[in-house]
């Protein structure tokens, strides 16, 4: 990992507290539902928290009840402690069907004391093989961090306590395919993967540090709920949304935003599929090599 002296540092801190000072409890009985596990998930105190569960029987899983048409998605996550080889909790958005479109977070368990991988793709009609991913800059385990999704249609931006960590943008104008038709659902789940999660199965789950728990809390969306075939917001644009709330659909990375997400870049990319030509021998896909 490259040093991590950079001018933006300082600047952590203060955003660290901005984002655990999110207003909008969630509501997690009104706003999810949990799909499967036995009982493994769990909606705790007034519905202010979400737990997931992993043992050697089954995960388990939740996906929000309203689906959505670009948005910005917030949620806090405490990932599983210890000793996590062999797990993955996946946080994503995905549509419906075989030509679905899909953001992902999934974040890679590891042994006591090694970094968690965050691992992130976009899919499109699909198509995915746009993985990205970085280890962090704190112990995702020991606290609760937001972990955001910009899904405009513009851009998709990958967001960690405020600082941006990757940016997806619209480029249909060179002919590739960005997400803006297909309504999103929200989908969280906790499972075991120790075939390839962690060192590319190398290290094997630990059973005996089972059950495997997760923990969720402070989930906000500003985003446009689709609903019978139609979106809450009337249009694609700014002014057809809550003024108060609106600032997310033309939301883009300023000069301060793009200088940190460089510096995570530079300081916690750990792969990046735009620079992988042994797995792209024919070229590096188009949105690789477009300025």
């Amino acid at each position: 990992m490259a040093s991590t002296n950079s001018p933006t540092l300082p600047l952590l801190p203060i955003l660290l507290s901005a984002y655990f000072l999110l207003s909008a409890a969630a509501n997690f009985d009104r706003d999810f539902q949990i799909t499967w596990g036995n009982g493994r998930a769990k909606i705790l105190n007034n519905a202010n928290l979400l737990t997931l569960s992993l043992d050697r029987a089954s995960g388990s899983g939740f996906h929000s009840k309203n689906e959505y048409l670009f948005g910005k998605i917030d949620m806090q996550l405490k990932l599983v402690p210890g000793n996590s080889a062999g797990t993955v909790t996946a946080y994503y958005l995905r549509s419906e069907g075989s030509s679905w479109d899909e953001i992902d977070f999934e974040f890679l368990g590891n042994l006591s004391g090694d970094p968690y991988i965050v691992h992130t793709n976009v899919f499109t009609q699909g198509k995915g093989n746009r993985e990205q991913q970085f280890y962090l800059w704190f112990d995702p385990t020991a606290d609760f961090h937001t972990y955001s999704i910009l899904w405009n249609p513009q851009r998709i931006v990958f967001s960690v306590d405020g600082t941006p960590i990757r940016e997806y943008k619209n480029l249909e104008s060179i002919g590739i395919p960005f997400p803006k038709r297909q309504p999103m659902r929200i989908y969280s789940s906790l499972w075991n993967a120790d075939d390839w999660a962690t060192r590319g199965g190398l290290i094997k789950t630990d059973w005996s540090k089972a059950p495997f728990t997760a923990s969720y809390r402070n989930f906000n969306a500003n985003a446009c709920v689709w609903n019978a075939g139609k979106s809450s917001c009337k249009s694609n644009s700014p002014s057809s949304a809550a003024p108060a709330t609106n600032a997310w659909l033309s939301q883009e990375l300023d000069s301060t935003a793009q200088k940190r997400m460089n510096w995570v870049q530079r300081n916690y990319m750990i792969y990046n599929y735009c620079i992988d030509r042994k797995r792209f021998p024919q070229g590096l896909p188009l949105e690789c090599t477009h300025s």
